[in-house]
């Protein structure tokens, strides 16, 4: 089974807003699912954030895949591996819903995506079974592309040695791409999650080369933000394995289901101390500084850019509305420097 997904977007000056396609890339459900009649380059991974570690793989891909005359493939697994391999104590937050990852993948260039089924059996394979039923009678590639640490097969027994020898024995060539550095730090989607999960927004959309995405279904709350002129859609994230960035006021960019502009808005996620000084359970609340419509049971989506504060205490309602009207300002002023620049994949 397979799909055809569309993809593309611009962003004009001023104006949020997604534009015409530019992009086709063909997602296939199953390795078997794919086939070619072109020399194929194939890369492989979980590619969660799908960072510039990530992006530098993908190109060194599609270029290959263009010398070659041939097309680019990336093979990545649902659901995670680790989920399946240890599912009551993994402990993963991941950086992109399934869904966010074909969109994230939409400008780079690639012809097909192949998301193949993990399951307990598959992560039996020996490395032998793994290439010759993925590879060699799956997805034949001419070429394969991976990045320095990889790892495959049984108990992760496969290294690039073994793939290069393994390549030999069904007739494709194997290629590393060294660690990609920023600053000397190297770029991982382990280190995008800590940054996030200690609030480091910032941090991580350097190194996502994006804004953080986030989205929830909105819930009807005790309408208190009402009250105090501040209301906000109170989100419900779906998906228990979605990262949420550490508590505290940030400023993000917001579009409501259905509607193509983003606009600039501040969420505070946290308990809400203030209110309810005992509670444990976690909330996002998103606030609309241009305003917005009643959206109960629709999405929101958010894109995290900066953090503005810790979540606090106040000393009574009048304090708390006194530093919202503050982190107004601070939201705007800050919004309205980026917006331009913003771009929302």
């Amino acid at each position: 089974m397979n799909e055809l997904i569309n993809f593309g977007a611009k962003v004009q000056a001023n104006e949020l807003v997604y534009q015409p396609i530019f992009a086709k890339v063909k997602v296939h459900l199953h390795a078997s699912d794919f086939e070619s009649n072109r020399p194929v380059v194939l890369t492989v991974g979980t590619f969660d954030g799908v960072h510039i570690g990530h992006r530098a793989v993908i190109d060194l891909l599609t270029q290959r895949a263009r010398e070659l005359k041939g097309e680019s493939v990336l093979l990545t697994f649902h659901p995670h591996p680790r989920t399946v391999l240890h599912p009551e104590q993994h402990q993963l937050k991941l950086l992109n819903t399934i869904e966010e990852q074909k969109m994230l993948l939409r400008d780079a260039g690639l012809d097909h995506l192949v998301i193949h089924p993990f399951t307990e059996e598959f992560s039996r394979k020996t490395p032998l079974e793994y290439v010759r039923d993925l590879f060699a009678e799956g997805i034949q590639p001419q070429k394969v592309i991976i990045g320095y640490d990889h790892r495959f097969g049984r108990n992760r027994e496969g290294s690039f040695d073994s793939l290069i020898n393994l390549g030999k024995v069904f007739g494709f060539s194997v290629e590393e791409l060294p660690v990609q550095t920023i600053e000397d730090t190297k770029v991982s989607s382990t280190k995008v999650r800590e940054a996030l999960q200690a609030g480091h927004v910032a941090q991580a959309r350097r190194w996502l080369n994006r804004p953080y995405p986030l989205s929830g279904q909105v819930q009807r709350g005790e309408q208190l933000g009402r009250k105090l002129g501040y209301p906000t859609a109170n989100l419900l994230i779906k998906n228990p394995l979605k990262l949420v960035p550490a508590a505290g006021v940030y400023a993000v960019f917001a579009r409501l289901e259905g509607e193509q502009t983003w606009n600039p808005a501040m969420v505070n996620i946290g308990t809400r101390p203030t209110i309810e000084s005992d509670a444990t359970e976690q909330q996002i609340e998103v606030h609309l500084l241009q305003g917005g419509r009643q959206c109960y049971s629709e999405r929101i989506d958010l894109r995290f850019m900066k953090r503005m504060r810790d979540e606090v205490a106040f000393d009574g309602l009048k304090a708390l509305k006194q530093q919202l009207q503050q982190d107004e300002i601070n939201a705007r002023s800050y919004l309205d420097t980026v917006q331009d620049s913003f771009v929302s994949n």
